[in-house]
């Protein structure tokens, strides 16, 4: 391995800003938030423009160590190995990777300034059942979305066709014990706060538990099943389902 050219090629990337992955062999010492070391073993670490650096092992989502933006990063060479020192001072953070073998290193310049659109959420499932009240049921008239309680949110709020106060709930994923209980105090925090004796309660998901169903019937509350809009998915058209293996 020719140490110097993995040297020069590391820090003159790190000094323009480029992001940089680099495949490995070596040990991981940190001390910061926890005192840990990591024994030898095939490694990737990726360092970006804001200095982040993470380091990954070969399966897994999740970073089995990082050093946050801001940090300084040093690669030299002593008597055994390769060292990438981490340090970040104002943290009291520091990382040293001693390297034995190098896999790859790649170094490009990353550009991004765009920002994560989220849909699909429980206030777009309030949004839509705002503008399609047919979803709850006919003659349901919403009259507003987010509604405070000392709870929390209510999602959807409005009168049924006999003019009973409804609490819609929304869930975007299957709706489990704890969504019934929620929509629970809800429900008793509007009869109190407006002087009732009856307010209805739904709670709006894709799908609901046996056991969360079962409580919400006694409970004298309801389901109905409802999904939350799917603006980017593309997973429910055309998917196979087990029946098409």
């Amino acid at each position: 391995m020719d140490y110097e050219a993995v040297i020069s090629s590391f820090n003159d990337a790190l000094s323009s800003g480029k992001t940089i992955v680099l495949g490995f062999k070596g040990k991981v010492v940190y001390s910061g938030r926890a005192e840990s070391v990591l024994q030898d073993g095939d490694r990737l670490a990726i360092i970006k423009s804001d200095r982040t650096l993470l380091i990954h092992q070969p399966s897994g989502s999740n970073p089995v160590n990082y050093m946050k933006e801001g940090s300084e990063h040093h690669l030299k060479k002593d008597e055994h190995n390769l060292v990438l020192s981490s340090r970040n001072l104002p943290l009291k953070e520091f990382m040293d990777i001693y390297i034995k073998a190098v896999y790859f290193l790649h170094a490009a310049p990353l550009l991004d300034s765009q920002k994560l659109q989220l849909a699909g959420t429980e206030r777009d499932m309030a949004l839509m059942l705002m503008q399609n009240p047919g979803l709850i049921e006919q003659g349901f008239t919403p009259l507003s979305n987010e509604e405070h309680t000392k709870y929390g949110f209510i999602d959807v709020f409005g009168y049924d066709r006999s003019q009973n106060l409804v609490v819609v709930e929304c869930k975007r994923q299957q709706a489990d014990l704890s969504a019934v209980t929620q929509l629970r105090r809800y429900v008793e925090k509007i009869k109190k706060m407006k002087g009732l004796a009856r307010v209805r309660g739904v709670l709006a998901a894709p799908k609901i538990s046996p056991n969360a169903l079962a409580m919400l019937t006694d409970w004298g509350f309801e389901f109905r099943a409802v999904s939350p809009p799917n603006y980017f998915e593309r997973h429910s058209q055309g998917q196979k389902s087990l029946e098409d293996f």
